[in-house]
């Protein structure tokens, strides 16, 4: 450039939006122009653009008159400035972080658990949040009670949750099942375990969930010699997800394949819910703690007699209460096959489509229910009546043991059942044996159908009912109507 300047023009790009006033950084540029020039007046152009355009009728133009101090012309003293801040001794530049605000799984995060956060703040200020987030819950079955307990547990800000299945998405499945679409059911059908998984990741990107392929071994359905050790592996394998997770729901088809998960709770006193439907009826129920998780034992000793053998069916104590019972605690047989023979009806669960949402949100309520209860998993049963709720000191109301519901009457109600000593799932002889031998156990309670009856007694209760022969035909009734015997 040549000739004489007449004016000098110092411009910036201006952020703040006020129509008569610079923005602050217009501050450091002129400590900058006046330490650097020793210009005592500076005419400058404010900047500005609106959505991403130049806007010279929001822009500014204006002269600022300054005196210069002596230690700023000498070098020794260094301006102040807004907008930095010491670091390590260093000025560095104030740096804002606007992830939170932009990034949409940062978003979904934080927006979450909003309404846990407002049902505590609003009417359950005890209401403990940290230990929903932190539980760990293993879903054995990824069907249609599956896919509703997991949706619910996301509600209820549970973060960790392995789902167990082998089967793979059917073209009847998405319409009852909402964690599976079209999509899945294509090829042949994705395994439902991972479709489910990925589906959860979906709808909220920071849940750690995961997926696990593998049948569960069952009692009544004997395996080969070829088919041992993959059977076995599958038993160590469910035994290692058992002990890894806090919370176990029961959610398959079949009763047996309830048997092996029952028994394995038992033995480490994981906290175990069991939902099962009817064609119109369901049962959500939780289990009670193992047998060992007192040093009280109940045992009763094998006897010949009726007497003596009814007493095995007595009601199990624990801490001078009554312990609750388990899914198989009111059966006087083992579990074997329930599907060999049956027509594809029976073998499918045909229910009426609300049973299983409705199943689904008891049981994860129940859940709930014992976290928040201060005995946990040795909380005792509660009935439903018409002042229970309403005297209830529990922030989340009652803690019953069974629930029982009919669609047909529209109707439900809760129940206590207590463990029973022969039981075949989760009483102190089965445990026990189930420490001795390990899998070896597992394994012959499969391969034989009345084991776990001789091993709990109950061949020898029905041997000794069957023995009281009445002799019905021998007694004929008088003209009173009183029966004689002759």
């Amino acid at each position: 450039m040549t000739g004489k300047i007449a004016k000098l023009l110092f411009g910036f790009f201006d952020p703040c939006h006020l129509p008569n006033n610079p923005g602050w950084p217009l501050r450091n540029y002129l400590a900058l122009i006046c330490s650097r020039w020793n210009l005592k007046a500076v005419r400058f152009l404010c900047y500005r653009e609106t959505r991403g355009f130049a806007d010279m009728g929001l822009s500014l133009v204006g002269e600022a008159l300054i005196t210069v101090p002596q230690a700023w012309s000498n070098h020794r003293d260094v301006p102040s400035a807004v907008g930095w801040e010491l670091n390590k001794g260093r000025k560095v530049s104030r740096c804002i972080s606007l992830a939170k605000s932009m990034d949409p799984t940062r978003l979904a995060i934080s927006a979450a658990d909003l309404n846990l956060k407002l049902m505590r703040w609003r009417a359950l200020p005890s209401l403990n949040l940290n230990i929903l987030a932190s539980i760990k819950c293993l879903l054995l079955g990824a069907g249609t009670l599956g896919c509703q307990v997991a949706r619910t547990l996301m509600g209820w800000g549970v973060r960790k949750i392995t789902l167990v299945d082998s089967g793979r998405v059917a073209m009847s499945n998405p319409l009852r099942q909402s964690l599976y679409t079209f999509d899945d059911c294509l090829n042949g059908g994705d395994f439902k375990a991972i479709a489910a998984v990925k589906r959860l990741n979906q709808i909220f990107p920071a849940m750690e969930a995961e997926g696990v392929v593998m049948a569960i071994p069952m009692p009544g359905h004997p395996v080969s010699s070829q088919e041992e050790s993959s059977v076995l592996d599958d038993c160590r394998r469910l035994s290692d997800l058992v002990d890894f997770h806090d919370a176990v729901f029961l959610l398959t088809d079949t009763r047996e394949s309830r048997w092996l998960p029952t028994l394995l709770c038992a033995n480490t006193n994981k906290i175990t819910i069991t939902a099962a439907l009817g064609f119109d009826s369901f049962l959500v129920m939780r289990h009670g703690p193992g047998p060992f998780s007192s040093s009280h034992d109940s045992k009763t000793e094998t006897a010949n007699s009726l007497l003596q053998d009814m007493s095995k069916l007595a009601l199990s104590e624990i801490d001078g209460g009554r312990r609750l019972g388990c899914y198989f605690c009111n059966d006087v047989v083992a579990p074997t096959d329930s599907t060999a023979n049956r027509t594809l009806d029976q073998q499918c669960t045909v229910t009426r489509p609300g049973l299983a949402p409705i199943s689904g949100a008891l049981a994860v309520e129940l859940l709930v229910g014992i976290l928040q209860h201060p005995h946990g998993i040795f909380a005792g049963g509660e009935i439903s009546n018409s002042n229970s709720s309403r005297n209830s000191e529990l922030p989340l109301g009652i803690l019953p043991h069974q629930i029982r519901g009919s669609l047909s009457q529209f109707s439900q109600m809760t129940l206590v059942g207590h463990s029973s000593n022969s039981c075949t799932a989760c009483c102190s002889t089965v445990v026990s044996e189930y420490r001795r031998r390990g899998m070896e156990f597992v394994l012959e309670a499969i391969n034989h159908p009345t084991y776990l009856e001789d091993l709990t007694g109950l061949t020898e209760l029905m041997k000794s009912a069957n023995s009281f022969n009445l002799d019905w035909e021998d007694e004929i009734d008088d003209e009173d109507g009183n029966c004689v015997e002759i």
